[in-house]
């Protein structure tokens, strides 16, 4: 099941959507969408704070109120994932656009075969985000957690509790090393201290000491890891060679 967010103030641009959806799923019958409706980009920002999280977001950006940028830009600095998709009259936001994240950028009006291509490529991507997990044993199941959910894990005594997405909790008898080993092959989460281990993906701020979470919560950074995470936040967004420019840099003094 993918969530799929429309953000349009236009009721004949929110239909038009809705059909190629429905096309696109006639052609794919194993494939399911949950769609969900905006058409103010606000309705859509206060939903995500509430916990919604679209897969998708097909975003116009000309739109009474607040712009599909503006919400973009929001979005971002949320530290929320969503792969956001353009879908515009005007080329001249396309720089604006690709700075904040974005997916893809369609020029109005889309065609059919352009909306199928541009989901063929987002699903694609999605399902390799979603082949990335872990499994693990609670006190009464065993549970597949999907990587992109976890927000960060805390250690408890005995305990680690990995925080979700959605709010949710789950609980886990064993090490906090141990916890580590499961998570060595993907860079995207990193063990801070003794007590978090955290998703890059939903940091929303690094300071000093501290790291701001998408989901509100903030973890405070014991001595001497905030240089290490900077290094490896830059690293993982900007590429290996900037990580070690920033790092000879850093060691330079300049």
């Amino acid at each position: 099941m993918y969530r799929i967010a429309i953000c349009d103030d236009e009721q004949a641009e929110v239909v038009k959507n809705q059909e190629l959806l429905s096309d696109y799923k006639k052609l794919h019958p194993e494939i399911n969408f949950e769609v969900g409706i905006f058409k103010k980009a606000k309705e859509l920002l206060l939903m995500v704070q509430e916990g919604y999280v679209p897969d998708l977001i097909l975003m116009d950006i000309y739109m009474d109120g607040e712009t599909g940028i503006e919400a973009a830009q929001k979005l971002y600095l949320m530290g929320k994932r969503s792969r956001v998709i353009f879908l515009t009259t005007s080329e001249k936001h396309a720089v604006e656009a690709f700075k904040i994240e974005a997916a893809q950028y369609l020029v109005k009006p889309v065609s059919e075969a352009e909306f199928f291509q541009m989901l063929d490529r987002q699903l694609e991507i999605l399902d390799g985000e979603k082949q990335k997990y872990v499994v693990l044993q609670t006190d009464n199941k065993t549970i597949r957690v999907t990587l992109r959910d976890i927000v960060y894990c805390e250690s408890q005594g005995k305990y680690q509790h990995l925080h979700l997405m959605d709010g949710a909790q789950i609980s886990v008898r064993m090490t906090m090393s141990k916890l580590e080993e499961m998570f060595l092959q993907y860079e995207e989460i990193i063990r801070i201290g003794k007590w978090y281990i955290i998703n890059i993906d939903h940091v929303e701020r690094l300071e000093s000491h501290a790291v701001q979470m998408g989901n509100g919560q903030r973890l405070y950074l014991p001595r001497g890891a905030y240089q290490l995470l900077k290094r490896k936040y830059i690293t993982y967004y900007m590429g290996e060679s900037y990580g070690r420019t920033w790092n000879v840099d850093r060691n330079s003094g300049q």
